[in-house]
């Protein structure tokens, strides 16, 4: 007799390859989790049951964690409405813990235990956070005014190593837009997108030129109209100390030399290649050393605001506020 037949079934395909789980992303508490703080004692109170089970006295818990006795009393009898169970027999021999008491104080123990190492991660954070401050700042205010402030700044911050950027303006706003510095300062008339900004000091700009030059010797204030038509050795272009000269004047004459510091500028004036328009805080020296002379301008005021600025939302903490502090004391 012939066996029956039977029919194969085809293969199945083979099983696509699963690609590997993405990792999940943070998972931000649902408004039932969010309600967790209401319904978990505090870490002082879980502290307290730890203290009592310690020490076995309420009294000295309260002692030993720099409270009265009353109060400890008071936040016990709150953990207790908190939790709805009774945590401490208390009696004039002592205080013990109830059954439910020292099942939450086991719970106790781990959840301080864990706050502490929270406590010390935090603090390797910020003492990571200390132990640099990148600062960017324009010309002016890195050569005649962060030195003090970051004199200061180290008798306060021994251990904090401070790195300085020097450039315009504009090369400072970029820096902290980029996250190559944690705190700029800048002197120019506005501040970009994407920064905030506080005053920390004024300047003045003054026009000057070398004692033997023709301007030394006039009588009357020069016209702003003058200034403005003839060629200066200038800072270049986006540095704060040009955008306020160009805000106040408008159009310029082509600069008859154009350097990218203020002391390679004041140094070309002081030679007597021809005048500038410098800050006031770059110049004192020599105006009272008369290696300079200040020209009186007749009808416009060249005044500015030096600030510090960061990222927007991201206000300086740690040795940045300090240094923050120091230049609005000053």
């Amino acid at each position: 007799m012939s066996s029956p037949h039977v029919s194969a079934e085809p293969p199945e395909p083979p099983a696509s390859p699963v690609p590997p789980a993405s990792p999940a992303p943070y998972a931000y508490p649902s408004a039932t989790e969010a309600a967790l703080s209401h319904r978990v004692p505090d870490l002082g109170a879980l502290q307290l049951l730890l203290a009592v089970a310690r020490l076995g006295s309420l009294g000295r818990a309260a002692r030993e964690l720099g409270i009265t006795q009353p109060a400890a009393s008071s936040r016990v009898r709150a953990m207790e409405r908190q939790l709805g169970v009774a945590l401490v027999d208390r009696s004039p021999r002592g205080s013990r813990l109830t059954a439910a008491g020292a099942l939450v104080t086991d719970w106790a123990g781990r959840i301080v235990e864990a706050a502490e190492a929270f406590d010390a991660g935090a603090q390797a954070l910020r003492d990571r956070r200390d132990s640099r401050l990148r600062v960017a700042a324009s010309m002016t205010i890195a050569e005649y005014l962060l030195p003090g402030w970051l004199i200061a700044l180290r008798t306060q911050r021994p251990d904090t190593a401070v790195s300085l950027l020097a450039g315009n303006s504009a090369a400072v706003a970029a820096r902290l837009l980029a996250g190559e510095a944690d705190l700029g300062f800048v002197e120019g008339l506005t501040v970009p997108a994407g920064l905030d900004e506080v005053v920390v000091a004024h300047d003045r700009l003054v026009v000057v030129a070398a004692p033997g030059h023709p301007w030394a010797r006039r009588r009357k204030p020069l016209a702003a109209a003058e200034l403005a038509a003839t060629p200066l050795i200038l800072r270049e272009e986006g540095s704060g100390t040009r955008q306020v000269l160009e805000a106040a004047l408008g159009a310029l004459a082509r600069p008859l030399i154009e350097l990218s510091s203020t002391t390679a500028v004041k140094a070309s004036a002081v030679s007597g290649a021809g005048p500038s328009v410098l800050s006031e805080l770059a110049v004192g020296e020599e105006l009272a050393a008369r290696r300079l002379v200040e020209i009186p301008l007749a009808d416009v005021r060249l005044r500015r605001e030096l600030r510090a600025v960061w990222p927007t939302g991201h206000r300086p903490a740690g040795p940045g506020r300090d240094l923050l502090a120091l230049t609005r004391r000053t």
